[in-house]
């Protein structure tokens, strides 16, 4: 790899124009995938993107009027000194503060190397433009800012907020609160039934873990499987999945580890409260992201979780 003081001026400009061209279409790509869900933050990328076009056109006038038409390829990734960028689609789906992170990231390379190459440029009107363009790369946090200001109104952020709030709870925290609920209260019949009837420790472990794991394989698959996310804005349907089977496996298994202690009675009681604890946890979780007040959550999911764990028990013993 070369550092930037074995460039050629030729190289240098080349290397600015490269750079410009990747970077006008980063802010492009993230303008594009923004515009559904945050329109006026789009608009802000969409403006950087403009100053990037115009930076891109400045150097190629001045690369043509120095050295012609042919400009010779010159990457990033053939320069020591710049860190390597995540692929787009590695931050998808897009989200406001990944996305500003990567700019700020993205603006703040491209200003050091044009300050870097001034100082090794002997050409007036190179160094010139380019420390031109560090001062102008340098503003661009600001100037977004400024643009921020007439397309981020009050209302476009109130809006942008709630947006990033109802997605948040389309792709997260339903498919996790109903594996959560699946998980704690659909085990605990299975869980207690083996209990009672077996009065075994580690026998009623093994029956745990396995409704854990096989009723969070099949919950997963099932979320996944029940829509693309395409029309409803759930997201990706394999991201779903995993969530809501990881949680449906983590409610199972609260009740049933306490069955690796070897005294039974210890282990019934710990896994009694804790599924206590479980019930408790999915009525603040209802109450907090779903707005069900919280008497009617408690309420609704500890009767529920209680008529189970009862009916585990009977069967159990009898």
């Amino acid at each position: 790899m070369r550092s930037v003081s074995d460039l050629s001026e030729k190289e240098i400009l080349a290397m600015a124009i490269a750079l410009e061209e990747a970077d006008a279409r980063i802010l492009g790509e993230f303008a594009d995938g923004l515009k559904e869900n945050y329109p006026a933050s789009a608009e802000v990328f969409r403006g950087m993107q403009a100053e990037e076009q115009e930076h891109h056109r400045k150097l190629v006038e001045l690369f043509q009027r120095k050295f012609g038409d042919h400009i010779p390829l010159i990457r990033r990734e053939d320069i020591r000194g710049f860190v390597k960028r995540k692929p787009l689609w590695m931050v998808r789906p897009l989200g406001i503060e990944a996305v500003r992170s990567y700019v700020s990231l993205m603006e703040l390379e491209t200003k050091r190397f044009y300050e870097n190459a001034a100082r090794h440029s002997q050409d007036a009107s190179i160094k010139l433009l380019l420390l031109e363009l560090a001062a102008e790369e340098g503003a661009h946090i600001s100037h977004a800012e400024h643009l921020g200001t007439k397309a981020l109104t009050p209302e476009a952020i109130a809006s942008e907020e709630e947006t990033r709030r109802r997605v948040f709870l389309l792709q997260f925290v339903q498919p996790g609160l109903a594996g959560l609920m699946d998980g704690s209260v659909s085990t605990l019949a299975p869980v207690f039934a083996a209990a009672f009837a077996t009065h075994h420790s580690h026998e009623t472990f093994l029956v745990g873990m396995a409704a854990s794991i096989g009723s969070g394989i099949s919950m997963g698959f099932t979320e996944a499987l029940s829509d693309d996310g395409e029309l409803t804005g759930r997201g990706h349907p394999w991201i779903r999945g995993w969530v809501c089977g990881l949680m449906t496996t983590i409610g199972g298994l609260g009740h049933t580890l306490p069955y690796l202690f070897a005294d039974f009675w210890t282990a019934t009681i710990a896994a009694g409260l804790i599924t206590v604890l479980e019930l408790l946890a999915i009525a603040w979780i209802r109450h907090k992201y779903m707005d069900t007040p919280l008497l009617r959550a408690t309420f609704q999911v500890v009767v529920g979780g209680v008529l189970v764990f009862i009916s585990g028990i009977l069967i159990g013993s009898s």
